[in-house]
C-alpha cells in the first residue's frame, strides 16, 4: 500500500481509483490558482477534484498510475510529509517522482524560533525567520546542491509554515535540520489578502529574498546580458571561520574635522582598461585595493563609496522603455541592505567571496589610514512603483508595511525618491531592519560611517508627513554601535522636504551642504552680488550650523558630487547634455550654475581651456580653505569630463569609468595642484577647525559689503599664541580684469610667502612650502586666486 500525507492537489478526471484514465498528453494550464496551488491538467473529458490526501491509502494496483501524475507535476510542486512517528518532514518531488517504493529523500524540521530574523544556527541545524504582518501563509524554498547558481530551476524542498506552529507573532520561522550550513540557496513565497485597495500586494508566484539575508546570489558577473533575467535568491554562510582583520589591525578613527572626502564608485574606479589592472579584478573590491597608492598620493583621508549593497545593474532592460539600453552602474537601487554587491568579487566569485574582498578592502583602505564611508539607500528599493512593479522581496512580503502607502490616492506608493516607491523608514519594524542593517556593516566590515541618500524622506512618517524628530534618525544618532561612525544626510528628498541646516541632528548629524555648492559656483563663475555669501561658507557655514553643538564640520563642503556636472564640465558647458540617457534630455538637473567659459563643450582654443584650468584650481583651492569638511569627486583630479551629461548613473563605460591614462597625462599639471592643496590643508591647524571663527580668528579686508557688483573677497586667518603656524591670506578674483590687492601687514618679524596662484603655470601655481619675494600690493589675475602664507 502507498500512503501520501498532505502531497498534492490536481484537477482530474474522476477519484485515484480511475486515474489510469488520464490522457497521456495532459499538460499543466496553469502553475498557480490561488492560494490552494493547484496545478489544472487537461484532460479529454471533464474536471474533478482529485487530492492525494492526508492518510489515504491507495491500491497496490493504482501505485503505477499515483506515480505517474506525481511525475507529472513533480517538476513545479513539493510535497509535505507526515511520517507515522508524527515527526514533521519536508520531502522532494524529484526524489518522490524517482521511487514511490524507494527510501524516502527527507529533511527533518521543527518549529524553530522567532529571533534573530533572517537565518541562524541553532544547534546544528539551520534556523529562518522572517517578518510579515499581514501574510496569510508562509512557504520556504530551499535550493540544494544546485551547480549552477545563475540558474537554480525550481524549490529542491518548499515547506509550507503552519501559521499556528510556525508563527509568533508576525514572524514566521521554522529550523530544519540535514540541511547542509552554507550553500543553500533559499527565498520565501508568501501569500495574503489580494485587495489592491487595502495596500497589499502578495504574489505567491514569486519566490522572494528574505530582507535580513546577510548573502544574496544571483547573476555572478556584471552586467552579463546572457544573464539577464536570473532571479535573485538569499544565500548563508553559517559555517566559514571569521575573517581575519590582522594582530596589528586598528581603525582609522580620524576626528570630523580631519576629513578629506573623496566620492568614489568602486566599479568605475578600475573597470577601464587602462588601469592596467588584472582583467579578472576589474571593477572589483580587490581592483580597489590595487590603486590605493593614489589615494595616498592624493591626500585624501576617507573614501565614500557609491552604493555597494547587492543590486540589479540591469534592471532597466526587465521591459522595453527608452531606457533599456543603460546599466546601472551607480547602485542607487537597493534590492538588500545587508549583503555586499556580489558582482564587485573577483572573477564573477559570487557574493560570499565578495564578502571576503570587501573586508580585505576596507583593511587595506585602513592600513593605508584611509576610512571608509557607505553611501546608502534606504529611502527606496529597486522595486519600483505598481506601474511597471520589479517584485523580488519586501512588496511580496509586506507591501503596506515595507513602503509609504496612501491608500486615498489612485496612484498608492509614495513617491518622495524619484524612484516610485519610499521605504517606510520610521514604522517601527522597518526602523529596526535599516538599525540592524547598519549594524552588521559596521560590526562584519568594520564601515567607519554613512552618507545617507535622500535622507529627508527618512524624516517622514508612516503617511509621509514630515517629522521634527523622526525616530530613526534619533536612534542613529543615539546608537551605541554607531557611535563612532561619521551619519551624513543627504537633507532633501524629491518630495520638495529641503532640510540642509535644518535637517534634525541630535548635534551628531552632518549634512551634504547644498547651499555651500551653489554658493561656490555662482560666485567663482562671475555671478554678482555672492561676496557676503561667500564670506559665510568660507567661514563653515556659521547661518546654517552654529547652534546647539554643531560644529563647522558637520557642514560637508562640496562643488562637485557624482550626480551633476563633473568639475571639468561645469566649467565647459553651460547645458547638460543627457541625450544617451534615453529621456529626451529631460533627466538631470537643469539648475547647475555651470560657466563654459566661452565655447560649449570641447575646444582648441588655448584662451579658453586655460581659464578653465583657473577656474578648476580656484573651486579646489576654495574648498580647501573652507572651514568644514571638504568632499571632492573621484576623477576631478585630472580633469574628468562626461560631455556635459549631469545624470550618467546608467553608462557602464569610459563616460563614468576613472581614465588612467588622462591621469598620466595631468600627473605634474592638475593632479599636481590638487595634490598639494588637499596636503597643505591637512597639515595647516588654521584650516579645518573643530569651532566656528570668530573676529579674532579672521579678519576680512573688505569695508564695502553691500557692492552689488564687486566679484572679490580677500581674508586673513590669524594664527593664536597657542598655534604655532603662520597666519593665511586668501583672496578670490571673479571680475574679468586684473585686481591689485593691498596685503595687510604680516605679524612682526614675518613676511608674505605665496603659496598659490591660480593664474601661474604648473609648478609654480602651488608650492607648498612657499616661495618669497611677495611685495606690499599682488596683482591677482582675472578669475584667479591666491593664498599667501606669512613665514
Amino acid at each position: 500500500m502507498a500512503t501520501c500525507s498532505g502531497l498534492l492537489t490536481w484537477r482530474c478526471s474522476s477519484h485515484v481509483q480511475n486515474s489510469q484514465h488520464l490522457s497521456s498528453k495532459c499538460l499543466p494550464r496553469s502553475r498557480h490558482c490561488g492560494s490552494s496551488r493547484i496545478c489544472r491538467l487537461k484532460l479529454q473529458r471533464r474536471e474533478t477534484l482529485f487530492t492525494i490526501d492526508r492518510g489515504i491509502e491507495y491500491p497496490d494496483r493504482n501505485r503505477n498510475a499515483a506515480q505517474a501524475l506525481t511525475l507529472q507535476c513533480a517538476k513545479w510542486y513539493p510535497s509535505k510529509v507526515k511520517m507515522a512517528d508524527g515527526t514533521s518532514h519536508v520531502r522532494s518531488v524529484k526524489a518522490q517522482a524517482a521511487s514511490l517504493n524507494s527510501p524516502r529523500t527527507a529533511i527533518r524540521t521543527t518549529s524553530g524560533k522567532s529571533s534573530p530574523l533572517g537565518v541562524s544556527e541553532l544547534e546544528g541545524a539551520v534556523n529562518f525567520a522572517l517578518f510579515s504582518e499581514h501574510a496569510s501563509s508562509v512557504s520556504l524554498c530551499l535550493y540544494i546542491g544546485v551547480s549552477d547558481p545563475t540558474e537554480p530551476g525550481e524549490p529542491t524542498f518548499e515547506i509550507v509554515l503552519d501559521a499556528e506552529r510556525n508563527k509568533t507573532n508576525n514572524i514566521w520561522h521554522i529550523c530544519v535540520e540535514d540541511i547542509p550550513l552554507a550553500g543553500v540557496l533559499y527565498g520565501y513565497r508568501v501569500d495574503g489578502p489580494k485587495g489592491w485597495e487595502a495596500g497589499h500586494r502578495f504574489d505567491n508566484s514569486k519566490v522572494l529574498i528574505d530582507p535580513y539575508a546577510k548573502y544574496v546570489e544571483g547573476r555572478r558577473i556584471f552586467a552579463d546580458l546572457s544573464k539577464r533575467n536570473t532571479p535573485f535568491l538569499g544565500t548563508y554562510d553559517l559555517k566559514s571561520e571569521g575573517f581575519d582583520w590582522g594582530e596589528n589591525y586598528k581603525l582609522p578613527a580620524i576626528p570630523e574635522a580631519d576629513l578629506v572626502i573623496y566620492e568614489m564608485n568602486v566599479r568605475a574606479f578600475t573597470a577601464d582598461e587602462s588601469s592596467g589592472v588584472d582583467p579578472k579584478h576589474r571593477g572589483s573590491f580587490l581592483g580597489a585595493i590595487e590603486k590605493i597608492p593614489h589615494l595616498v598620493e592624493l591626500g585624501v583621508n576617507a573614501v565614500e563609496l557609491l552604493p555597494i549593497f547587492e543590486f540589479d545593474e540591469l534592471e532597466f532592460q526587465r521591459l522595453k522603455n527608452p531606457r533599456d539600453h543603460l546599466i546601472n552602474t551607480w547602485g542607487y537601487s537597493t534590492i538588500n541592505f545587508f549583503s555586499p554587491m556580489a558582482r564587485y568579487s573577483s572573477s564573477g566569485g559570487g557574493p560570499v567571496k565578495a564578502s571576503v574582498e570587501l573586508k580585505q578592502m576596507v583593511k587595506a583602505f585602513h592600513d593605508a589610514g584611509i576610512e571608509v564611508i557607505l553611501d546608502v539607500v534606504y529611502n527606496h528599493t529597486n522595486e519600483s512603483d505598481d506601474k511597471t512593479p520589479y517584485t523580488t522581496s519586501f512588496r511580496g512580503i509586506d507591501n503596506l508595511v515595507y513602503y509609504i502607502v496612501d491608500l486615498n490616492s489612485y496612484v498608492q506608493l509614495a513617491n518622495y525618491t524619484g524612484c516610485g516607491n519610499t521605504f517606510n523608514c520610521n514604522h517601527p519594524q522597518v526602523m529596526e531592519l535599516v538599525l540592524a542593517s547598519l549594524r552588521h556593516w559596521v560590526t562584519e566590515y568594520h564601515i567607519d560611517g554613512f552618507r545617507f541618500d535622500l535622507a529627508s524622506s527618512l524624516c517622514r512618517d508612516t503617511n509621509g508627513s514630515p517629522l521634527s524628530s523622526p525616530p530613526l534618525i534619533k536612534a542613529i544618532a543615539r546608537d551605541p554601535v554607531l557611535a563612532r561612525c561619521k551619519v551624513i544626510a543627504e537633507p532633501w528628498d524629491c518630495g520638495g522636504l529641503y532640510l540642509v541646516g535644518g535637517f534634525p541632528n541630535w548635534d551628531r548629524w552632518a549634512e551634504w551642504n547644498g547651499i555651500y555648492r551653489d554658493d561656490l559656483r555662482k560666485f567663482i563663475k562671475g555671478d554678482p552680488g555672492l561676496k557676503s555669501a561667500l564670506a559665510t561658507r568660507l567661514s563653515g557655514s556659521g547661518d546654517l550650523y552654529n547652534n546647539h553643538q554643531r560644529k563647522p564640520y558637520h557642514s560637508i563642503n562640496f562643488v562637485i558630487a557624482h550626480d551633476g556636472f563633473t568639475l571639468y564640465d561645469l566649467v565647459a558647458y553651460n547645458s547638460k547634455h543627457n541625450e544617451a540617457n534615453g529621456e529626451q534630455g529631460n533627466d538631470g538637473s537643469n539648475d547647475n550654475y555651470s560657466w563654459n567659459c566661452g565655447v560649449e563643450g570641447e575646444t582648441d582654443n588655448a584662451d579658453v581651456n586655460a581659464l578653465r584650468q583657473r577656474q578648476m584650481k580656484n573651486f579646489h583651492l576654495a574648498l580647501m580653505v573652507s572651514q568644514g569638511s571638504p568632499m571632492m569627486l573621484m576623477g576631478d583630479e585630472y580633469g574628468h569630463t562626461r560631455f556635459g551629461n549631469n545624470n550618467s548613473y546608467g553608462h557602464d563605460s569610459s563616460l563614468n569609468n576613472f581614465q588612467w591614462k588622462k591621469l598620466e597625462e595631468r600627473k605634474d599639471s592638475l593632479f599636481r595642484f590638487f595634490s598639494q592643496a588637499i596636503k597643505f590643508r591637512r597639515q595647516h591647524p588654521l584650516l579645518g577647525r573643530e569651532h566656528f571663527l570668530t573676529d579674532k580668528d579672521v579678519t576680512w579686508h573688505e569695508d564695502n559689503w553691500g557692492n552689488y557688483d564687486s566679484r572679490f573677497l580677500a581674508f586673513t586667518l590669524n594664527a593664536t599664541s597657542s598655534e604655532a603656524c603662520g597666519e593665511l591670506y586668501t583672496a578670490f578674483n571673479a571680475h574679468d580684469y586684473f585686481i591689485r590687492a593691498p596685503l595687510p601687514r604680516p605679524p612682526d618679524g614675518k613676511r608674505w610667502f605665496r603659496v598659490a596662484d591660480t593664474n601661474l603655470p604648473s609648478p609654480t601655481d602651488f608650492v607648498f612650502d612657499g616661495v618669497e619675494g611677495v611685495q606690499e600690493t599682488y596683482n591677482i589675475a582675472p578669475f584667479s586666486s591666491i593664498l599667501l602664507i606669512a613665514k
